[in-house]
């Protein structure tokens, strides 16, 4: 077994401004997986995306 970095993602909302530091591991497919869904503002589609590794 392959032992997966972590990385840290922030994640920021053009629409209303809210800013989210998460982390994330990449699944198998090569995705990162963080478990984020969308904004508080239900703002889904266009955020900005910032990664780096841990």
């Amino acid at each position: 077994m392959v032992a997966s970095s972590r990385y840290r993602v922030i994640i920021r909302c053009p629409k209303c401004g809210e800013k989210y530091i998460l982390r994330g591991r990449l699944d198998q497919k090569g995705e990162l997986e963080t478990g984020f869904k969308q904004c508080v503002c239900g703002n889904e589609s266009t955020l900005h995306i910032d990664i780096s590794p841990e």
